[in-house]
């Protein structure tokens, strides 16, 4: 039986973050992804690529919703960018209604692009509905410093201090993603787990090509989750396939470049005309 897996988030018109990453990593670890929208994110080439984030009407993630789970629960389910107050409550009402297990709450609080925060009306109801039904979280260094209250995160002793404050919000673990913000030649993600730390360690990759990298991240670990994995072992495989998915980023226009989600299975392989 193939494994159903739910992305509820925002939408990525230039094809490398939000559901379209979700979607592409659920295929790619072998499930079936469904999607509800929760907002539309446009950027303008005539202005330097400026973003716009358009958020979708509560009733009608309702209705996407409702649609969804017309089967009953699903395996697993991740969220991202939630537009609306409403549409956390509705997200929330869904996971209630359907004792929904496997929850993976990425805590997206802006778009890559922009400096500002997502309503931080949005980021305290996602912090007190979301989180405490999370079978994890996956906060970016930035991310973490505002779950924690504890500001900029500039060492792994910080990191492993504000994964304490943010199980205290209520998730079930934690994985903060040190990425190229924390100063390092090494791309340092701590998972907790209420008990014992884990450090993952790669080798940071330069490339500029990681728009996605995030939503991919906590994709995958949905789908790892979905399909029978430890949440240690989601969180491990992972990480090694956003590193195949940044090694081999792709430019896609002037402005960026996307992670290539099928790097780890090698997809561009498939169906190749002999």
């Amino acid at each position: 039986m193939i494994k159903k897996v739910l992305t509820v988030a925002g939408s990525d018109s230039s094809g490398g973050a939000g559901i379209q990453a979700d979607l592409k990593t659920f295929e790619e670890y072998g499930t079936f992804g469904f999607s509800a929208l929760t907002s539309i994110v446009t950027m303008d080439p005539d202005e330097g690529w400026s973003h716009l984030v358009t958020p979708i009407e509560p009733q009608l993630v309702e209705k996407q919703l409702k649609t969804i789970f017309a089967g009953g629960a699903l395996d697993a389910m991740k969220t991202g960018m939630l537009g609306t107050i409403e549409a956390i409550e509705i997200t929330r009402n869904y996971i209630d209604l359907f004792d929904m297990q496997n929850i993976v709450i990425d805590p997206v609080m802006a778009c890559k692009g922009t400096s500002e925060l997502l309503q931080p009306e949005n980021v305290a109801a996602m912090t007190r509905l979301l989180l405490p039904k999370a079978t994890i979280t996956t906060p970016n260094l930035v991310e973490a410093g505002i779950l924690s209250e504890m500001g900029e995160l500039t060492s792994i002793n910080q990191m492993k201090e504000a994964a304490k404050k943010i199980l205290t919000l209520g998730p079930k673990n934690v994985v903060i993603k040190g990425g190229h913000r924390l100063n390092s030649d090494k791309a340092i993600d701590i998972f907790y787990d209420g008990h014992d730390f884990t450090i993952f360690e790669e080798d940071l990759i330069a490339s500029d090509y990681n728009h996605g990298a995030g939503c991919t991240f906590a994709a995958a670990v949905t789908a790892g989750l979905a399909k029978g994995y430890s949440v240690v072992d989601s969180v491990s495989l992972a990480k090694k396939f956003v590193a195949a998915a940044i090694k081999n980023g792709q430019k896609i226009n002037p402005f960026l470049g996307h992670v290539w989600h099928g790097a780890y299975n090698h997809a561009e392989e498939r169906m190749k005309k002999n």
